[in-house]
């Protein structure tokens, strides 16, 4: 039975969240407490990396943490960003989200819908000339690098945040007594083998979504009992309420 569900994912902002939908249908408890969290690089750092920002004339943001990270570090290297920089986002809302540092209007932002930065080539495509700045946390892969090179863009990835573990409290893991894990990146996963090194899954069901977070889990000697996204359920909330529906039944 479950009654007690550890989301490793921050506390959705809206009421609305799915999450809350299925808390009341199925009368289970949900913990939102990240495995893992983001900190940003010092500039000493950075500097390792030999890369100077002004030296580029497009950023491409991936993420509002890229964006929070970006500018954070800009300041403290007392780096100026010119007013004609262009920003590249995969998103609207990351896009939006730029305003927290520069005049939105002045600046030229351009930006995906989906997501997904496949979506974004060809706006970067049309934009040829630039030299591409992407920040990035220091757990990635070549996938980025290797679509850009296949474009023939001029750009450079840099590392300017990192993503670890979000390591436990004692009396947390006292308190450890979740009826179902639910992973979203393979960090979580290491920050799980990391906070409890004994850990035994037994009953405990594990969710995890995307691929490389299954393949992390699997790896890890845990046995899953969700694994999204598939083909009838591309959300994670819609996949657990399917398998809390099948516990019922």
């Amino acid at each position: 039975m479950i009654k007690k569900i550890l989301v490793s994912q921050p506390k959705p902002a809206s009421e609305k969240s799915p999450y809350y939908d299925i808390a009341s249908k199925f009368d289970v408890e949900l913990i939102f407490r990240p495995f893992i969290k983001v900190e940003g690089m010092s500039a000493k750092e950075f500097r390792t990396q030999k890369v100077s920002i002004l030296d580029y004339t497009a950023i491409v943001f991936t993420s509002r943490h890229a964006i929070d990270h970006f500018f954070t570090l800009a300041k403290e290297l007392r780096v100026s960003i010119p007013e004609d920089m262009k920003y590249f986002c995969v998103t609207e809302t990351i896009a939006l989200y730029i305003q927290k540092y520069v005049q939105y209007r002045k600046r030229k932002v351009f930006f995906g819908t989906t997501g997904r930065i496949d979506d974004l080539l060809p706006t970067m495509i049309k934009h040829k000339t630039e030299k591409y700045l992407v920040p990035m946390s220091d757990v990635h892969n070549d996938s980025l690098t290797l679509l850009l090179d296949s474009k023939k863009l001029n750009h450079k990835e840099v590392v300017m945040y990192k993503t670890v573990s979000n390591d436990f409290t004692p009396e947390e893991v006292e308190n450890f007594d979740y009826d179902m894990l639910i992973f979203f990146s393979p960090s979580g996963i290491e920050a799980l083998a990391k906070n409890f090194p004994n850990f035994e899954q037994g009953n405990i069901a594990i969710a995890t979504f995307g691929p490389s977070t299954a393949k992390a889990a699997k790896e890890a000697g845990l046995r899953l009992d969700i694994e999204a996204p598939n083909e009838k359920y591309p959300s994670m909330t819609g996949a657990l309420q399917h398998y809390l529906v099948m516990l019922d039944d």
